[in-house]
């Protein structure tokens, strides 16, 4: 029972890490809003590969993730509450990690640029960090009774 668990919890995590990468931060930041790249130091041309590579890592985690997840089924009951708040836990986890490592630390990008970044910043951690308190906050809530043991 505690595999499975530790299978849920991977399928989640890694779903919602693959969700802020692919959809969150690549779709919307990078593609529609235009607003930034994976690695803006360098030309457009390197911008751009460094896009490709990350959208094909999340969406790699992201399918894989689901592959992992119907296994889960397939080798019995799932804890949709267990598996919601690894979700949110992998989707907070990847942001607070690129808000805070790729965007201040490494500064690879910001979240947007010829802007007052505090704002930003504050927003794209801000949002991570509830996300990553709610999905712990949901775990624990879901977390399996503890087995009871006979004869002592």
């Amino acid at each position: 029972m505690a595999d499975q668990d530790r299978r849920t919890l991977l399928a989640g995590a890694l779903l919602g890490a693959g969700v802020a990468a692919s959809v969150v931060d690549l779709a919307v930041f990078h593609l529609l809003l235009h607003w930034h790249h994976f690695y803006d130091l360098s030309t457009t041309g390197v911008a751009l590969f460094s896009d490709g590579l990350f959208h094909a890592f999340g969406w790699f985690v992201t399918v894989g993730s689901l592959f992992l997840l119907a296994d889960v089924r397939r080798r019995g009951p799932v804890s949709w509450g267990r598996w919601s708040g690894a979700l949110l836990v992998g989707l907070g986890a990847f942001q607070l990690f690129d808000g805070v490592v790729l965007h201040k630390v490494l500064r690879i990008h910001q979240v947007r640029y010829d802007v007052d970044l505090l704002v930003y910043d504050a927003a794209w951690i801000g949002t991570a960090v509830l996300a990553l308190a709610v999905g712990l906050v949901l775990l624990r809530r879901a977390r399996p009774a503890p087995s009871v043991r006979t004869g002592r």
